[in-house]
C-alpha cells in the first residue's frame, strides 16, 4: 500500500483541458462555442495525410481532433495519448459511435511510450501551455523522436502579442493554483516564441498560420519537419 501511494506522487501533475476536472464533461461544448472545430479541420488539411500514415495526438483530451481525422481519413492508424483517464474514456465512447479504431494511451506528454520513428504525423492541439518550460522541451525532444525521417508535427497553441496579451485566454486564471500556473506558462508563447523553441528543439519550422477562434484570441498553427542536421 505504501509503496503505491508513493509511486501516485510521483507522477507528473497535470492540467485539464479547461483547467479543473469537474468541466471535463463541459470540454466538448466549449470546443464547440469557441470555435475549435476549424483549427481542427485547417489541422488535418495541413497534415496532408496518406493512407497507412500512423498519427499521434498527444495531449488528445476527449478525442475530437481523432476523431475528425479518423473522419476525413479512414485509412490511417489513429493513436492518442492523454493523462486524464475519464476524458480517455470519452474519447473512447466517440470514436466507437462515429465507427473509428482508435488505441488510447494514457500517458504523458514528456515521455512518450512509444519507440524511435514510430509516427508519420504527430499532433498536438491547445496543449503546449499548459507545460511549463521544461516539459515543453522534453514533449518537443519526444516528438522528434518518434516522427520518422519524413514526418511532420502539427502543432496548434495559443499566440500572444508583443506585450504578452493573449486577448482572451488568460481571462480569470489569476485565481487559483493552477490556472495561476497555466497563465504564466501562457507567457512562453508571445509573438514567434512557440515556432523558435520547436526549431531549437531539432525542428525546421514553417512561417506559423494564424487564425482567429470564434471565442478567446488566436491560434497559431506550426508545421515542422525533423532537421536532417539533429537526426542521429
Amino acid at each position: 500500500m505504501t509503496e503505491k501511494l508513493s509511486q501516485a506522487r510521483t507522477e507528473p501533475e497535470y492540467i485539464p483541458g479547461l483547467g479543473k476536472h469537474f468541466l471535463t464533461p463541459l470540454y466538448d461544448v466549449a470546443h464547440h462555442v469557441v470555435g475549435l472545430r476549424k483549427i481542427h479541420q485547417e489541422m488535418i488539411t495541413l497534415a496532408a495525410l496518406r493512407d497507412g500514415h500512423r498519427v499521434l495526438d498527444v495531449g488528445c483530451g476527449t478525442g475530437n481532433l481523432l476523431r475528425a481525422t479518423g473522419q476525413r481519413h479512414r485509412n490511417v492508424d489513429l493513436v492518442g495519448l492523454d493523462p486524464d483517464p475519464k476524458a480517455l474514456a470519452r474519447a473512447g465512447r466517440k470514436a466507437r459511435r462515429a465507427g473509428l479504431t482508435v488505441r488510447l494511451d494514457r500517458g504523458f506528454a514528456q515521455e512518450l511510450p512509444y519507440g524511435d520513428g514510430s509516427f508519420d504525423r504527430v499532433f498536438s492541439s491547445l496543449m503546449l501551455h499548459h507545460l511549463d518550460s521544461t516539459s515543453k522541451d522534453a514533449l518537443l525532444a519526444e516528438v522528434r523522436r518518434v516522427l520518422r525521417p519524413e514526418g511532420l508535427l502539427v502543432l496548434a497553441d495559443a499566440v500572444l502579442d508583443d506585450h504578452g496579451h493573449d486577448h482572451g485566454h488568460g481571462r480569470g486564471r489569476r485565481r487559483g493554483g493552477m490556472r495561476r500556473r497555466m497563465h504564466e506558462q501562457l507567457r512562453d508563447n508571445v509573438s514567434d516564441a512557440v515556432s523558435q523553441r520547436i526549431a531549437a528543439s531539432g525542428f525546421t519550422v514553417e512561417p506559423t498560420r494564424t487564425m482567429a477562434l470564434r471565442i478567446g484570441g488566436r491560434v497559431g498553427i506550426e508545421l515542422a519537419h525533423p532537421s536532417v542536421s539533429a537526426q542521429k
